[in-house]
């Protein structure tokens, strides 16, 4: 599991589940209910690879987004464990 402590955005948190390189499942702590709902579905099932690619260069007024911080998750998960 992949606890991410977000910078910048209304959420707070991200829990990320994996499967290998799958993602499993995603939640927001906090946020916007409906749009980081959206996010983690869309994001189920998807390679980490591509998740990072579609969403890291995501901005919300112009600073870090809920969808932002879900690809800085997964791109630092990805330095610890290569």
């Amino acid at each position: 599991m992949i606890r991410y402590k977000t910078q910048g955005t209304c959420s707070t948190e991200v829990l990320v589940e994996l499967d290998g390189d799958t993602i499993k499942s995603v939640r927001f702590i906090n946020g916007c209910d409906g749009n980081t709902q959206g996010v983690a579905r869309l994001a189920q099932g998807r390679k980490v690879d591509e998740v990072i690619e579609l969403l890291k260069d995501i901005r919300c007024n112009g600073g870090p987004s809920c969808p932002m911080q879900l690809a800085h998750a997964l791109m630092e998960w990805k330095q610890e464990n290569g």
